[in-house]
């Protein structure tokens, strides 16, 4: 089961409950990626949001408010405000990764340059703040500028930690925290905070974003390992290829002998890596529990993800945002 599956699926629900707000944000992620003096900015941009993505942030910021019961336009804004954060991260991401394709497509850095999907993941980042500024809440722009410089650190830290065997899984899971569950984790708070809900409210909002962020992660570094290329939208074994240490393989690592830690010393250390190296990661990983330890711990955050808004008031919305926290590890359940 994959997210592009038919409509059936917790976020196309969604989407189609939450359909005139998701069709004004859209409009307005359309208007605001417009520049008048750099033409540039609009068709980078353009590749990445019109790529096909599912668009689950910004519609856990407007399920959260209408299911704090508000009314007015202010959480549209915030929608497209996390959207653009999001996208503004995959540009600057895939240029540290030297990634090539993203949602089953060519990356920007690709089709353009670096410079390119730099600058123009920093012109969205300017936007997102334009935004936040505009609902006049200074608890938002607290919440979402707190979440930016948590992506940040969380991005420095993989950088540094990606290749060193000795990283473990605290580190592990501090990286995820900031690279996914961050985002989500304000997506779901802002819209708590600008429906004007009480704080045991926005407070549960959080803690279901973060968790539901988490095992998001955890299922895609996961799937990485034995999905199909359409379920993920990149290559499989990638985070493999790219040196890139995951839960899967930090498990892996902390049981391997003396001859498999040479094995990940030699293609993840020192980056010297050959044919069957992949198929001979995958059987590390079996042979060690490995696969079946992160999806337990994915599923162990998908409980914490529902039981944090259980003892919100009962709303269709509540229920779907829990039907989405288990529809993400239906992937590998």
């Amino acid at each position: 089961m994959t997210l592009a599956d038919a409509a059936t699926k917790p976020h196309d629900r969604l989407r189609e409950y939450l359909a005139e707000d998701m069709a004004a944000v859209n409009a307005l992620i359309r208007t605001r990626m417009a520049s008048d003096h750099a033409p540039r900015i609009p068709e980078v941009t353009q590749h990445l949001v019109e790529a096909g993505g599912k668009r689950i942030r910004p519609l856990m910021t407007l399920a959260a408010a209408r299911l704090c019961g508000y009314d007015g336009t202010d959480h549209r804004k915030l929608a497209a405000t996390v959207e653009f954060i999001h996208t503004a991260t995959l540009l600057h991401d895939d240029v540290v990764d030297e990634s090539e394709q993203r949602r089953g497509r060519p990356t920007a850095n690709l089709l353009w340059d670096n410079k390119s999907s730099v600058l123009v993941g920093d012109y969205l980042f300017s936007r997102s703040f334009q935004l936040m500024v505009e609902c006049g809440s200074l608890r938002v722009l607290d919440i979402l500028a707190n979440a930016s410089a948590t992506i940040a650190e969380g991005e420095v830290l993989q950088m540094t930690a990606a290749q060193n065997l000795s990283t473990g899984e605290d580190t592990y899971r501090l990286v995820v925290k900031g690279k996914t569950a961050a985002l989500f984790e304000a997506a779901t708070e802002v819209g708590g905070v600008v429906a004007g809900a009480p704080d045991s409210q926005v407070s549960a909002l959080a803690r279901y974003g973060d968790a539901l962020g988490m095992s998001f992660q955890i299922v895609d570094d996961l799937l990485d390992f034995g999905g199909t290329s359409g379920a993920l939208g990149k290559n499989i074994g990638d985070d493999f290829r790219e040196r890139k240490l995951t839960l899967p393989m930090i498990k892996a690592i902390a049981k391997a002998d003396a001859e498999e830690r040479a094995f990940w010393q030699r293609t993840i250390e020192k980056g010297r890596q050959q044919e069957g190296d992949l198929d001979a990661a995958l059987t590390l990983l079996r042979k060690h529990g490995a696969l079946e330890e992160t999806r337990v711990e994915a599923l162990r955050y998908r409980d914490q993800a529902k039981a944090a808004i259980a003892d919100l008031p009962p709303h269709p919305l509540r229920d779907m945002l829990a039907d989405l926290a288990d529809f993400v590890v239906e992937r590998v359940s």
